[in-house]
């Protein structure tokens, strides 16, 4: 079915948004990226795939008992070779986990939601960065980051301990609470 443009005003759609299927003999672009959180809820612990922006705007409601959705507090944060030297090695913040990962990755991928949780779990005790070692080469070359993922744990701009491997949740507490 091809949607004509006012047909796409009248459902409130901005044709630089819709997206059509490529059977269609037009093209339109999506100008607007969709970046996606897991949010659990917390009335009956389901766990929710939300958009960002709708978390934001407190537009985001539970699938299964339909509470709205709390912006989780803490995540993780990238961070590039440009941005290296002001956000680890000068940041303020006392302690920062620094996770080498590439998205090819499998044991990355498989931490990644323990480091999420870690990062909601922060209460600004620490801070979590994440590091594509494939996008940014100088700093894993600096830091000789040959196997992934790599934890690198900065304490006041300082490399105090390093984690190689995919490692349970607690292991990672504890060279946390090392670290510290």
């Amino acid at each position: 079915m091809l949607l004509r443009s006012d047909t796409l005003a009248e459902l409130g759609i901005d044709r630089e948004t819709f997206a059509t299927n490529d059977r269609s003999n037009t093209t339109i672009k999506r100008t607007r990226e969709t970046y996606m959180q897991i949010v659990a809820c917390k009335n009956c612990g389901a766990r929710n795939r939300v958009d960002e922006q709708r978390l934001k705007a407190g537009e985001a409601k539970c699938g299964r008992c339909g509470t709205e959705l709390e912006q989780v507090s803490g995540k993780p944060f990238v961070v590039t070779d440009a941005t290296f030297q002001s956000e680890i090695l000068e940041s303020s913040h006392p302690l920062i986990l620094v996770d080498a990962w590439a998205p090819w990755c499998g044991p990355c991928r498989a931490i990644a939601p323990v480091l999420d949780q870690l990062a909601a779990e922060s209460e600004g005790r620490y801070a979590i960065a994440k590091l594509n070692v494939d996008e940014n080469p100088r700093i894993a070359t600096q830091f000789h980051i040959s196997s992934i993922p790599t934890m690198l744990f900065f304490k006041q701009g300082k490399l105090v301990d390093r984690l190689i491997g995919a490692h349970p949740k607690s292991v990672i507490v504890q060279h946390l609470a090392n670290a510290t």
